[in-house]
């Protein structure tokens, strides 16, 4: 039986790499979805509720409940903005006798893509290689909200010729925060120059993670600094699609 979903693209994926959420399509496709865009969606409003803007983050909230909550299961392509709507969402609106039992629905059914294909339908990449070294950043969102560490690493496991090479301070943020890195540029760099000489440390050919804006804030750190490693949203390799442009190499 084929399983619907409602794929959440994302304002950073939409924007700077459409690639990755049609690598999200490519792998649940293959994994028997049937995937459907909705068109009302936009911002999940995780920039204003960072930033204290309560009334622009729960009109964005309610504008992203109307557009998913028909579907039975909605994925996400970033391990920040599905924390935002399954963890944050029912704190908008809480005391809202009208909006929080919506919140709570959409909440329910939203997944980090990585974690449906693994968890929900246990599916794994089939006659997809790569020959590389690859390390793996845990994104603070996805790893403390959602608990995604294992599902991307099970699904890498499968794809011939790709090996992982363990990063030191895995968990460790990479310094992005989101506006963090625009409110303090100078903590901010400092943090990823830490994250970056890890990476390089590692000798891998390839930077993965779970989340465009740390995969953009590290690869921006990586290539200032003249390394030769190459970011990837590790959803693209399990897709098949690693032999495209890494991030910051599209034209």
């Amino acid at each position: 039986m084929t399983q619907q979903v409602a794929l959440f693209v994302t304002c950073l994926v939409d924007l700077m790499r459409p690639r990755i959420g049609f690598a999200a399509i490519r792998a649940l496709e293959a994994a028997g979805c049937d995937v459907i865009v909705p068109q009302g969606q936009t911002c999940c409003g995780q920039p204003a509720l960072n930033s204290g803007d309560h009334a622009h983050a729960a009109a964005l909230a309610k504008q992203t409940i109307e557009a998913l909550e028909p579907y039975a299961a909605i994925v996400v392509p970033s391990g920040s903005c599905a924390g935002t709507i399954r963890c944050h969402y029912p704190e908008i609106f809480e005391g809202d006798a009208d909006w929080l039992p919506r919140a709570q629905t959409v909440a329910a059914k939203t997944y980090e893509v990585m974690a449906y294909l693994d968890e929900v339908l246990g599916w794994k990449p089939e006659s997809i290689s790569l020959d590389a070294t690859a390390t793996y950043h845990d994104s603070c969102s996805g790893l403390r909200e959602l608990g995604i560490k294992a599902q991307p690493r099970r699904l890498l496991k499968a794809i011939d010729g790709l090996r992982l090479a363990p990063l030191a301070g895995e968990e460790t943020c990479c310094g992005f925060g989101g506006t963090f890195c625009v409110k303090y540029p100078a903590i901010s760099n400092a943090i990823v120059g830490e994250k970056a000489d890890a990476i390089d440390a590692t000798g891998a050919d390839l930077l993965l993670a779970g989340d465009l804006g740390c995969l953009m804030n590290m690869a921006g750190k990586l290539h200032r600094d003249g390394s030769t490693v190459r970011a990837y949203h590790a959803i693209e390799l399990i897709a098949g699609m690693g032999d495209g442009p890494a991030i910051g190499e599209e034209p």
